[in-house]
């Protein structure tokens, strides 16, 4: 529920055109800015009662992403805009939210017990927005199936290493999508530093409590192990970067805290 003074805001398509904004992705970048604003001070307009909105930027991934597209992919996302994509684990759908308003046919997937306020921001944004984005609740730890099977790109962002079957998700997602931009926190050796995991394909299983006490974190990859997975589940690595401590990461000290961002094209998906 929303405070009485909620007030519905209709943020306009970008004044210089949707084309000309997907066709280089420093426009992208700009009119993310611009959006970024505009939904801030909304929020702030429209206080919830009963939840919070999300506690951290989601929009930010704008700038990972933007490190991974080379010089000859500043123009991916004009590319597929005829096609509908996919925010999986949206928090409260804001990087989802934007896509639409640049033109995106959307669907926000989500699990309400394993979202920071159970869904309620998604939908109360949804509605702030008046958006056409479908929300789905699907458990990604089920034998799921996704809306569709003919996505141009879905985001999977800081989820994998919540997923008790990440091998079964990436298969899934490869089935169903052309790209995927994926993030989780990877790691190159253990908490005590006594084994290296930076030269091999491993996963580290965290026990319930080991990570921020979140026992839904489940797996943190080697980088190795991460590429290994992608390959393994269907997907070619276009471009991979790693952001945070790149050095003495470990799968789970706050202050060694390593984040992988994979761009990854589908060998046999949509």
């Amino acid at each position: 529920m929303l405070s009485p003074k909620r007030s519905p805001i209709k943020i306009e398509p970008p004044v210089s055109g949707t084309e000309k904004v997907l066709a280089d992705f420093d426009e992208i970048k700009r009119a993310c800015v611009l959006w970024g604003e505009n939904l801030l001070r909304m929020k702030e307009n429209n206080a919830p009662t009963g939840f919070t909105w999300y506690g951290y930027d989601i929009l930010s991934n704008i700038w990972h992403i933007d490190a991974l597209l080379d010089s000859a992919h500043r123009d991916f996302f004009a590319r597929i805009q005829n096609m509908p994509i996919a925010d999986i684990g949206a928090a409260d759908g804001d990087l989802a939210f934007f896509f639409e308003h640049l033109g995106f046919e959307v669907d926000v997937i989500d699990w309400p017990s394993t979202n920071w306020n159970g869904m309620r921001g998604v939908r109360a944004l949804k509605e702030l927005l008046d958006a056409g984005a479908w929300i789905h609740e699907i458990d990604l730890d089920s034998q799921f199936r996704l809306p569709r099977s003919d996505y141009g790109f879905v985001f999977l962002l800081g989820i994998l290493y919540h997923l008790k079957n990440p091998f079964y998700v990436m298969e899934q997602l490869a089935r169903a999508t052309r790209y995927c931009v994926l993030s989780t926190r990877v790691a190159r050796r253990t908490v005590d530093g006594g084994v290296s995991l930076d030269k091999a394909p491993l996963a580290y299983l965290l026990a319930p409590d080991e990570c921020n006490n979140d026992a839904t974190n489940y797996w943190i990859f080697s980088l190795p192990g991460l590429l290994r997975l992608a390959e393994r589940t269907g997907w070619r690595v276009l471009a991979c970067r790693t952001v945070g401590d790149t050095a003495q990461s470990d799968p789970s000290s706050i202050d060694h805290d390593e984040r992988a961002f994979l761009l990854l094209e589908s060998v046999g998906g949509s």
